[in-house]
C-alpha cells in the first residue's frame, strides 16, 4: 500500500485509529445491544474517520485516494466471497465419529485458502454441528474449527484471510504465500492430530444411547449449488491474473451472475443475511481511513520501535491480532518493516519478515473471539443451536493452553 505520500502527520492523529480498534474489541462485550445495529457501527467509523478524512483531503489526497481504491478493492473482494459461498449449501447428518470430525476439519483448512475463512467456515459450520447433534461432547469441535478453519487454514492465498490479500493490493505476488505452506502444514497437521485424539477421548464417554441415535439417524452429506462452486473458481482466477479495475468488475459479475440464478431456497437453508458483510464494511471503512497516518508515521519512524527480528515481528504482529482485527494489524508491522531500511527482498522487505508478519497476523487471529471476524460468527451460530460455548476468557484459556506451545514452536523452527 504504498502511497509515496510527504505528509507526515503528528503522533495525535493515531488516536482515532486507536479508538477504532479499541472500540471493536470492547462494545460488542460492554454494549453488545448498541454494537448489534450496523447502522450505529457506521456511526462510529464515521465519526473517527472523518477529521482524518478531511485532513488528507487537504494535506494527500493521493493517498486518500490510494486508500480508496484498496478499501473498494477489499470490499469487492470479501462481499463476492461472501455471496458466492452463501448460495453453497451442504447438508446431512452422517455419524460422527472422531474420524469423521477430523475430516471435516480438515477438508475446512484447505477450502479456507481458497473460498476464504469466512466463506469456509459459513459453509461448513453448520452440516458439523448437524452431524453432531446427536453427542453431547462438541465444544472442543467448535473450538478446534475456530483455530483451524477460521484461522490458520487461510493463509495459502491472498483469497484466504484479509490481511493477506491486503498484502496482495501492497505488492505482494499472488503466489508469495506459498512460502507459508511449511508452517501451515506443521501447525494444521499438529492441530489435527491433537484434536483427533481430543475427541477420541470424548467419544468414549458419550452415552450408548446417543452413539445409538447417531448411528441411525443418518442422511448423507448433499451438496446443492454446485454452479456457485464454478464461480468460486471464477475469482480465484480473476484474482490471479486480472488487475484493477477489470479484476473488481469480475468479481462484481460472478456475484451477480450467483445471486441471480441461485434458487434462493438455499440461501434460505443457509440462513443467508447480508448483515455480516454489510457490518465487515461499516467498520473497515473506517479502519481504511484512520490507520493512515499511523501507516505513514511506521514508515518513516518505524525503525525507533525496536521490532526487527523475524521473531519478534511473528510475535507483536501476533499479540495484536489476538485482540485488534489482523488486517490492519498486518499492514501496521508491514509498515514498520518497510520502514526500518531492511534488505527490500518483497514489498521492501525481507522474505522472513513478511512471513513472520502474515503468520502472526493469520494464526494469532485464532487466539481470542474477536481476533478474526468469523471467530465470532461461528461461536454465535454454535450457541444457537445450543452449544454452551466458552466464555470469552474460558475461550482463551482454551487457545493459551493448544494454541501458544504451538507458536512456540513455529518460532522455533521458523524465526530462530
Amino acid at each position: 500500500m504504498e502511497h509515496g505520500a510527504a505528509f507526515i502527520p503528528s503522533v495525535f492523529w493515531v488516536l482515532p485509529f486507536a479508538g477504532l480498534l479499541l472500540g471493536i474489541a470492547v462494545l460488542p462485550l460492554a454494549a453488545p445491544h448498541f454494537w448489534d445495529s450496523n447502522l450505529r457501527k457506521l456511526a462510529v467509523a464515521a465519526a473517527l474517520g472523518a477529521p482524518v478524512v478531511v485532513l488528507y483531503a487537504l494535506r494527500s489526497p493521493t493517498a486518500l485516494g490510494h486508500t480508496a481504491l484498496d478499501y473498494l478493492s477489499f470490499m469487492v473482494l470479501l462481499g463476492s466471497l461472501f455471496v458466492i459461498s452463501g448460495g453453497i449449501l451442504l447438508d446431512g447428518d452422517i455419524e460422527a465419529t472422531p474420524a469423521v470430525n477430523t475430516a471435516f476439519l480438515a477438508a475446512g483448512t484447505v477450502l479456507a485458502s481458497l473460498i476464504g475463512t469466512t466463506g469456509a467456515s459459513m459453509l461448513l459450520i453448520r452440516p458439523l454441528l448437524k452431524t453432531n447433534q446427536e453427542r453431547r461432547r462438541v465444544v472442543h469441535t467448535v473450538v478446534f474449527f475456530i483455530f483451524l478453519v477460521s484461522n490458520i487454514g487461510g493463509c495459502l492465498t491472498p483469497l484466504g484471510d484479509p490481511p493477506l490479500f491486503l498484502g496482495y493490493l501492497a505488492g505482494v505476488p499472488f503466489t508469495w504465500t506459498l512460502r507459508l505452506a511449511p508452517a501451515w502444514m506443521l501447525t494444521a497437521g499438529l492441530l489435527l492430530i491433537g484434536y483427533f485424539l481430543l475427541d477420541s477421548s470424548q467419544y468414549v464417554h458419550e452415552s450408548r444411547t446417543d452413539l445409538l441415535r447417531d448411528r441411525v439417524q443418518i442422511r448423507p452429506l448433499r451438496l446443492a449449488g454446485w454452479e456457485n462452486v464454478l464461480l468460486l473458481v471464477g475469482i480465484l482466477v480473476s484474482v490471479a491474473v486480472l488487475h484493477a479495475p477489470w479484476r473488481e468488475l469480475a468479481m462484481v459479475g460472478l456475484a451477480a451472475v450467483s445471486l441471480r440464478r441461485t434458487d434462493p431456497g438455499l440461501r434460505r437453508a443457509n440462513h443467508f443475511t447480508f448483515h455480516p458483510i454489510l457490518e465487515v464494511g461499516a467498520l473497515f471503512a473506517g479502519i481504511f481511513a484512520t490507520m493512515l497516518p499511523a501507516l505513514d508515521l511506521l514508515r518513516t519512524r518505524g525503525g525507533e520501535l525496536g521490532v526487527r527480528a523475524p521473531w519478534q515481528f511473528f510475535w507483536a504482529t501476533g499479540f495484536l491480532s489476538s485482540f485488534l482485527d489482523n488486517a490492519p494489524t498486518y499492514l501496521t508491522f508491514l509498515a514498520l518493516a518497510q520502514g526500518q531500511g531492511l534488505p527490500a527482498e518483497v514489498v521492501g522487505v525481507p522474505h522472513r519478515i513478511l512471513a513472520a508478519i502474515s503468520l502472526g497476523a493469520v494464526f494469532m487471529g485464532a487466539n481470542t473471539y474477536i481476533g478474526n471476524g468469523p471467530n465470532f460468527m461461528v461461536r454465535a451460530i454454535a450457541e444457537a443451536r445450543g452449544v454452551r460455548m466458552p466464555s470469552f476468557g474460558g475461550y482463551m484459556l482454551w487457545s493459551a493452553g493448544v494454541l501458544l506451545p504451538l507458536f512456540v514452536l513455529v518460532t522455533l523452527v521458523h524465526f530462530r
